[in-house]
């Protein structure tokens, strides 16, 4: 009876210690000198994206993220805490940093976060920015892959999955998200060129650099050639810093090569 008593107690303790456990971290605010790109120090020492729910779409599809077996919860009042996502995806390949946006209904408005282990150590960076833009919802586009390893979230921040970076892309206005979309990039992809009401407004990524370039309304008023009108009458001038923007040529007859144009 005794032993019966004891293993019946033994399998309560192992059971109770053997669930999944759940975690709350607080959101911080990015900072420039992140660094994203961090090696594991043991092969335990990452995290796992889980999907928690399947729908008729990938779109529908919700996940969650764990670090060995504790689900990770983001904390960023004044917003609801945080378990399930909509988008998860690793920013470096030791899958020690990932890009998650919460499913809190707000579609493409929802936040997103980058959760990281950095020495073991669980960190969570909000990539959220408050923005008055009066036309944010048109503009906001949440998650854009321009190629597989070059991500652009909301025209706020641009992230190259080849070594992790997250560069924060200056606004025109520091209270509005740039109230454009994205047009194109420089050959060396550090320009992001977006077309605005008016105008091509170019910031470059690595130095911060920008340049606002006005368009003539008889381009902007024919969407159908305005990408062919641009790599005709456009071209991409270093300056002094070696940095590239979009010029207008000043000989209307020059000959441009097209494959200066990355799109």
């Amino acid at each position: 009876m005794k032993i019966t008593l004891y293993a019946l107690l033994l399998s309560v303790v192992l059971f109770g210690c053997g669930g999944n456990s759940e975690k709350t971290f607080k959101a911080r605010a990015f900072a420039a000198s992140d660094d994203f790109n961090v090696f594991p120090k043991s092969k335990t020492d990452i995290l796992t994206i889980v999907k928690t729910d399947s729908g008729k779409l990938a779109t529908d599809d919700r996940f969650s993220i764990k670090s060995k077996d504790t689900a990770i919860i983001i904390d960023d009042a004044p917003n609801a805490e945080v378990k399930k996502f909509k988008v998860a995806s690793f920013i470096n390949t030791q899958r020690t940093a990932v890009l998650v946006q919460s499913d809190n209904g707000k579609d493409k408005m929802n936040s997103f976060y980058i959760i990281y282990l950095n020495g073991g150590k669980t960190d969570v960076v909000s990539l959220d920015k408050p923005s008055k833009g009066a036309e944010d919802k048109k503009y906001t586009k949440g998650l854009e892959e321009l190629t597989r390893s070059n991500w652009l979230v909301n025209n706020d921040f641009f992230i190259t999955t080849i070594n992790s970076r997250v560069y924060p892309i200056k606004r025109q206005k520091e209270d509005e998200r740039i109230q454009g979309k994205f047009f194109m990039y420089s050959s060396d992809k550090t320009t992001l060129v977006f077309l605005t009401a008016n105008s091509l407004y170019q910031v470059n990524t690595a130095t911060g650099e920008t340049f606002n370039l006005p368009l003539p309304a008889a381009l902007t008023n024919q969407p159908e050639t305005l990408v062919g009108n641009i790599q005709r009458d456009y071209t991409w001038v270093k300056n002094s810093n070696g940095t590239s923007f979009l010029k207008k040529n000043a000989d209307d007859d020059r000959i441009v090569d097209i494959s200066e144009f990355k799109r």
